[in-house]
């Protein structure tokens, strides 16, 4: 999927709004507006906007054998899913290391859609599906529309009765400005928010109904960038640039474990049986690095790339990094030396910016979860 083969119906309006429309996941995506991207940032912590995510692959698996199918190529219990439930999955290949994560969602008995980063899962799912029972589509005429932040359910409670009530990694079946949606209560934000799954025929309306009524609710259009200052503030992992595909280990193939990620807990409690188990529960305690967060000084966003130092040498590499307005505090993702990964180590940034700054736990904003997981 290196250049672009898949169409967004909203493409026109991203040009409007000063979108190039650059590659991603080989559909053509508004990594950047006109607009100052501080402003999507804050529009999102503060009221909300609304964002074109239909670049991440939607595929269907229905049949008598998709749970199954689901249940070994995955880290969580598929089995505890209903229809109307979610759950956010890693996928590991046979040495035990993360190669897609996804959100799984049961759309009815033997029927699951699931949607997928810039990995290879898709690709082996469908290795996986040969000779079984059964069907995979990839629904490209499925878009996916975000709105998030906390006006997002002040706005949707107008549209979608019972919207309030819906839990977080929950969906429903309704129509919103009369066309027929799936709404999730999901997103890559970390705060209260929405995805909205409808056709291609429908889903230039919708955004542009969302955006004449939601003016009140201080809803803005976004660019896909702004997700990396929100995802560094609430540790939301972007493959594969927070991994060894772009950061390397001499003289090792690329791969990084759930332990090292941090993503561990993707793994459903006495699951032991999936696709790379054995070597995921042989390498606990063998990190070679860990993600942490580190706060530093100063007024301006480090880069990636940039390195991390503590005494006299280099433990870390900045993956992704954000200055905040709102916070007055400049952030980072870093890949970190395991010992170097605790809260209040004293380090200096260099590269882009030449500056202290102090190891801090992560996530930066709202470490309990409490605003996207918020009830009423």
């Amino acid at each position: 999927m290196a250049t672009s083969w898949r169409y967004s119906a909203l493409a026109e309006r991203h040009r409007a709004l000063g979108s190039k429309l650059e590659d991603w996941n080989g559909m053509g995506t508004p990594w950047s507006y006109d607009s100052d991207l501080s402003l999507a940032h804050e529009a999102i912590r503060t009221q909300a906007g609304l964002m074109d995510v239909s670049g991440l692959k939607k595929v269907h698996f229905v049949g008598p054998h998709a749970e199954s199918l689901l249940e070994y190529a995955c880290t969580r219990d598929i089995s505890k899913l209903y229809p109307g439930k979610s759950v956010y999955a890693t996928i590991l290949n046979e040495s035990g290391k993360f190669v897609d994560d996804c959100v799984i969602y049961r759309t009815g008995p033997n029927a699951f859609m699931v949607v997928f980063g810039a990995g290879n899962g898709y690709e082996m799912l469908v290795r996986s599906s040969q000779g079984r029972q059964v069907s995979v589509l990839f629904d490209d005429d499925l878009h996916d529309i975000s709105l998030q932040g906390p006006n997002a359910v002040e706005f949707l409670s107008e549209h979608v009765p019972g919207i309030r009530d819906l839990p977080y990694f929950h969906h429903i079946q309704t129509r919103l400005f009369d066309r027929p949606v799936m709404i999730s209560r999901t997103g890559y934000t970390g705060e209260r928010g929405y995805e909205i799954f409808c056709k291609a025929a429908d889903v230039v309306a919708i955004w542009d109904r969302i955006l004449e009524l939601g003016g009140a609710y201080g809803i803005i259009p976004c660019a896909f960038t702004a997700l990396d200052m929100l995802r560094v503030e609430s540790y939301l992992l972007f493959y594969p640039y927070d991994n060894s595909e772009m950061y390397p280990f001499a003289g090792e193939a690329a791969g990084d474990t759930l332990w090292e990620l941090g993503l561990d807990f993707t793994v459903s409690k006495d699951k032991t049986e999936f696709r790379g188990a054995t070597e995921h529960f042989r390498l606990k305690d063998q990190q070679r690095f860990k993600i942490f967060g580190a706060l530093l000084e100063g007024h301006q966003a480090a880069q990636e790339g940039d390195t991390v130092w503590a005494d006299g040498k280099q433990v870390g590499v900045i993956t992704c990094a954000m200055y905040s307005r709102l916070t007055e505090k400049s952030m980072a993702l870093v890949r970190f030396d395991t010992a170097y990964a605790a809260q209040g180590t004293p380090l200096e940034v260099k590269g882009s910016l030449n500056v202290t700054a102090i190891a801090h736990s992560l996530p930066f904003d709202d470490p309990d979860k409490k605003k996207r997981t918020a009830k009423g």
